[in-house]
């Protein structure tokens, strides 16, 4: 059992019912505020690494396996995201009462050695399940960091660390396409998979003996209050948790029926395995809500919550979906091989992903001075602005023989491309430092791992699991018209997501400053 941390602010009494004194002094040097933040980074970098090395590997996987885009899509989305999203939940109700730093520590361990795995699958079920267990040990290294760095960085700093923190997606998709690319290319697949897990487990003792866990809630503003006036949700909304995991539960009993009628009673109602998965998906959301149930009962009722939750999950869909399909879609469109689209690829993800986290963070903290709402505002704008971006990108020898006579060379049109899909790229990931800054305020600081949890449940759930399998999806329902060019006309298609969450975000703006929490 995790040891639980003495804390003189803080007294956790009960999920949501905490007293505190009237002040709440930081205590850490800054330089080693900063050298957290960086260990967290490398961690998170280590997260998409191993997350998303599976993009690069999708030409070399689907040969060895025979596998249909449709498949692959199941292979990156639902395997992966069916775990690491529900069990996200229960892993922050612990980082909220024990130690942060040694449920990351042990989850890290996890998701590594099943990464190491997936090298020696040997068969696309084996592969699936290890995929699994990738999710199971990334669940609990993202919503516990962002509680950390919550604690250890002020109010008006927090959107530009939890937008440094960011910088571990584009540094992570970065490294595992350049790596697992090359690696692949040079010693197959199964090496590539071998090494990054490896070196996570390396990288785990690093995180556990040097990263403290910090006081609760050390930077906010504070108040005291009698217990009888304490954080906990009052007893009219203190039921939204158990109504939320009652109706889970029902659906996910009603799955499972169905799926046993089917195999059993040889009824003809779907695929019997799919219903058991997704009802038995159900059960650990309905078990995950009533874990939370006082957390949810604080967030759930806020508008505010439901929007940014479902705006960046929306977007989401293109941010993961797009970014697992595009290696494979620039070996079929831009004729380009492995090693090349490694290197390709790569470049885009680091310069356009660097650039757009950090500007994402400090702009809606300058914003932020003027109005709450300018932490949705600054990716709702984003968005909109990204959709075009992507379809001018993948259409650059078009544009570019606009100007040129004949299209231009292939370097020429790789050249224009690769400018274009930094903008997309760096504004598609713009929404991280500013919303995740602003759910950490929908609820008091004891919540902030679960309440985590919870957006993640929704923007991981619904973004890869929905933007993975919708792609590869369409691919192959436009196959037959549009050959090896139907993942261009799918992707275009996901454009759409990016508006819904635009429109979301926007009106999440509107509800923000009175659902917030100092």
């Amino acid at each position: 059992m995790f040891p639980r941390r003495a804390d003189a602010t803080v007294r956790i009494k009960t999920e949501g019912e905490i007293a505190m004194t009237d002040q709440a002094a930081p205590t850490e040097r800054p330089g080693y505020r900063f050298y957290v933040l960086g260990v967290l980074i490398l961690i998170y970098m280590l997260n998409f690494l191993d997350r998303q090395i599976i993009g690069i590997l999708a030409a070399p996987l689907k040969a060895h396996f025979n596998l249909t885009d449709t498949q692959f899509g199941l292979l990156g989305g639902i395997a992966f995201a069916s775990v690491y999203s529900t069990l996200a939940i229960p892993l922050a109700w612990l980082a909220d009462r024990f130690s942060r730093v040694w449920i990351m520590t042990g989850a890290l361990a996890v998701w590594s050695g099943f990464t190491a795995l997936c090298g020696v699958a040997g068969s696309f079920g084996q592969l699936f399940l290890f995929r699994m267990g990738v999710g199971v040990g990334e669940a609990g290294g993202v919503a516990p960091a962002y509680s950390l760095i919550a604690d250890y960085f002020p109010p008006h700093q927090r959107a530009r660390a939890l937008a440094g923190f960011a910088f571990g997606i584009p540094l992570g998709t970065a490294a595992g396409t350049l790596v697992g690319g090359l690696l692949a290319a040079r010693y197959g697949w199964q090496t590539a998979f071998i090494v990054v897990g490896l070196l996570g487990l390396v990288v785990a003792p690093v995180l556990r003996l040097t990263v403290r866990d910090p006081r609760r809630g050390a930077h906010d503003i504070v108040r005291s209050a009698p217990a009888e006036t304490s954080l906990a949700p009052p007893a009219t909304t203190a039921g939204k948790g158990w109504l939320a995991g009652q109706i889970a539960l029902g659906l996910g009993a009603a799955l499972m029926l169905l799926a046993a009628a089917g195999r059993f009673g040889g009824l003809e109602i779907g695929n019997p395995l799919v219903l058991a998965f997704g009802g038995g998906l159900c059960l650990v959301i309905s078990a995950s809500f009533f874990i939370a149930r006082r957390t949810c009962a604080v967030i759930m009722p806020k508008p505010s919550f439901w929007l940014m939750a479902l705006g960046a999950a929306s977007s989401s869909v293109c941010g993961y979906g797009v970014a697992g399909w595009l290696p494979l879609f620039f070996m079929r469109s831009f004729d380009l091989t492995l090693t090349q689209v490694s290197w390709y690829y790569s470049g885009i993800a680091l310069i356009g992903g660097l650039l757009g986290i950090w500007l994402g963070g400090v702009v809606a903290d300058r914003l932020s001075r003027r109005g709450k709402g300018a932490y949705p505002l600054t990716p709702a704008i984003a968005f909109l602005i990204s959709a075009p971006l992507f379809l001018a990108a993948m259409n650059s020898p078009w544009i570019i023989g606009l100007v040129l006579p004949g299209g231009g060379t292939h370097f020429q049109q790789l050249a224009l491309a690769f400018l274009i899909f930094l903008l997309p790229t760096g504004l598609n990931l713009a929404w991280l430092g500013p919303v995740t800054a602003a759910v950490q305020h929908l609820v008091p600081a004891p919540m902030r791992s679960t309440a985590s949890a919870l957006f993640l449940l929704f923007n991981n759930l619904l973004g890869i699991a929905v933007g993975f399998y919708y792609f590869g999806w369409m691919s192959d329902l436009l196959a037959p018209r549009f050959g090896d060019e139907s993942l261009r006309w799918a992707i275009y298609t996901g454009m759409g997501f990016y508006l819904t969450a635009s429109v979301l975000l926007i009106a999440a703006s509107r509800t923000l400053k009175r659902d917030w929490v100092d």
